[in-house]
């Protein structure tokens, strides 16, 4: 195993940095946009081609805020999003750093638009923890797309049995698995030690 690809939402980010809830928990009181209207009128109708890159976020959600929220403008929105939406697991941030110490690769592998993986590179500070990102809207496909695991085994220049998983979603873990990465469906309490284990054991006996 040369290289460990960690998904975001659900395994190394999880909602508001105070307390862990959903990054639009309050946030209809706080910018006085319902949650449903939003999710309806641009989640449900624009995010599948956001999400990998057939369009930029920021014209489409000013053309849709000016319809359900004109007193609110796309970039109060956008950073409101993306500061209540990463809360980072210290625990395996540390975890991950002892392993890559040891020469294991770092990768993040993410369905996300393309403002949101700057931020959580440049703003958040996973640069610094990490090798690299691969997301949807870079390679213009999305989890569990074949795909995306193409391409990003291509640019790691690996060959996919050298490739560990971690994605709390069973269906990418699974799609994964199908091109040849050994994936782990990551679950709530799960550590990376635990995670690692089968496989490290599996290198040892080689």
């Amino acid at each position: 195993m040369k290289i460990l690809m960690v998904d975001v939402d659900g395994v190394l980010v999880h909602g508001r940095p105070g307390d862990g809830l959903p990054f639009a928990t309050d946030l209809e009181r706080d910018l006085g946009l319902p949650l449903d209207v939003w999710q309806r009128e641009f989640f449900k109708p624009y995010w599948p081609d956001i999400v990998i890159g057939r369009e930029p976020i920021e014209p489409r959600l000013t053309a849709v805020l000016r319809e359900i929220a004109p007193h609110l403008e796309a970039e109060t929105l956008l950073q409101y999003w993306f500061e209540n939406d990463s809360r980072l697991d210290r625990k395996l941030l540390d975890d991950l750093a002892v392993f890559g110490e040891t020469g294991l690769a770092l990768y993040l592998a993410t369905n996300q638009e393309h403002r949101r993986a700057a931020y959580l590179m440049d703003e958040l500070g996973l640069a610094r923890h990490f090798d690299g990102i691969f997301y949807s809207a870079k390679f213009g496909h999305r989890k569990p797309a074949q795909d995306f695991f193409r391409l990003a085994t291509a640019e790691t220049g690996a060959s996919p049995d050298e490739i560990l998983f971690l994605d709390d979603t069973l269906e990418n873990v699974e799609a994964a698995r199908v091109f040849g990465w050994n994936a782990v469906h990551w679950t709530a309490g799960m550590t990376l030690e635990a995670a690692i284990a089968p496989f490290a054991a599996v290198e040892e006996n080689r």
